[in-house]
């Protein structure tokens, strides 16, 4: 299971400065609007520390770490929906995200001129939100067009489906996003086909100068307050810096950078993390010779749900799973005496796979 991340913003928010700092794949950044013409698609390895412990233990000829996707589209601005400047364009490559950050520019330079002249990132958050939400109701209503078709045929499920959509339709149309939508879980799924961007978990990301990286100033403050009522996580982050520590390949210097701006970890470690706790994901490991590896599921996830994230035969011909928790395997040092401790498990199809479990799945296709 990958995760994939979208990067959405108004031009000249450091969107690219911000992808640059969190992607091994470099895009070029201009101080001109409109100035790009494509999306930027990049892997980040999930930062993990379990993961060269294991290693430590059992050593391998690879070490893989779990990864994230992440698309940056070209910046959006009022009157994208309605064709105006590029980004909206290029929406479609954000359609299957997992999840939006959304960046803020947080920051004056006067060498990087304000698409509407002046910073203000609660405007520019209500900005890009509305952009989404009539892409979305344009989406809704083309669905409820052909649900109508169908109830004409004799079809009841396609009226209850029309009732659940046209609650979404008023719920957007009041300038409100799909996920906050007064709808059940069950009722929800009417929209799984439809993608909408505003029914995507959302994290925002304000993008401060270098002399802020390390405490909000008055533009994050505005956001915070603006957002304070809403299950948004924030997250301030020089972009800057952060893409300057990407460039470091010493250790020692990259923790005397951090140390110097009042950091103790790249931001972009802090924001991985949030993703995952965001969607609800986790990381278990399979270790041995060939290769040591993260892998990422969603939590509630049984055994062989995870053994099909390894490979479709795995979860098709599942037995039975070999489990030792990492603390486990990191105290007792190795697998014969987790065995002798008492503390190695086997596990059947019902075992809910917890985070930090190391698994070998046994299998019979």
């Amino acid at each position: 299971m990958g995760l994939n991340c979208g990067i959405i913003g108004l031009v000249n928010c450091g969107k690219t400065t911000f992808f640059n700092c969190m992607s091994s794949t470099k895009a070029e950044a201009t101080n001109y609007a409109f100035a790009t013409n494509k999306s930027n698609i990049g892997v980040i390895k999930v930062p993990d520390p379990r993961l060269p412990e294991l290693t430590k233990l059992q050593p391998t000829k690879k070490e893989v770490p779990a990864t994230v996707e992440i698309v940056d589209v070209p910046g959006l601005t009022k009157g994208s929906s309605r064709g105006q400047g590029v980004g909206n364009a290029f929406l479609n490559d954000i359609k299957s995200s997992d999840a939006l950050i959304h960046v803020l520019r947080c920051f004056d330079d006067e060498n990087l001129p304000h698409v509407d002249d002046s910073v203000d990132p609660v405007r520019d958050w209500e900005t890009v939100n509305f952009e989404l939400q009539v892409k979305d109701m344009e989406t809704v209503e083309r669905k409820i067009g052909r649900m109508e078709k169908l109830v004409k045929t004799g079809d009841k499920d396609a009226k209850k489906d029309i009732e659940i959509l046209n609650l979404y339709k008023q719920h957007l149309d009041d300038l409100q996003p799909a996920r906050t939508a007064p709808v059940s879980k069950e009722d929800a799924r009417v929209i799984d086909d439809l993608f909408l961007y505003s029914a995507k978990p959302v994290m925002v990301v304000c993008n401060v100068d270098d002399e802020h990286a390390s405490e909000d100033n008055e533009y994050v403050k505005q956001v915070r307050e603006a957002l304070k009522d809403e299950n948004i996580k924030i997250l301030r982050i020089a972009a800057g810096i952060e893409s300057e520590i990407t460039e470091l390949d010493n250790e020692n210097e990259r923790h005397e950078f951090l140390n110097d701006y009042g950091l103790d970890e790249p931001s972009v470690d802090v924001l991985i993390r949030e993703a995952y706790d965001m969607l609800n994901l986790q990381s278990f490991f399979t270790i041995g010779e060939e290769e040591n590896r993260a892998w990422t599921i969603r939590k509630g996830m049984t055994a062989p749900e995870a053994a099909g994230v390894i490979h479709s035969d795995l979860q098709k011909g599942f037995i039975r799973a070999e489990v030792m928790k990492y603390e486990d395997f990191v105290k007792y040092k190795s697998e014969q005496a987790v065995k002798e401790a008492g503390k190695f498990y086997v596990e059947g199809k019902n075992y809910v796979v917890q985070d930090g479990d190391i698994l070998h799945i046994r299998f019979n296709i």
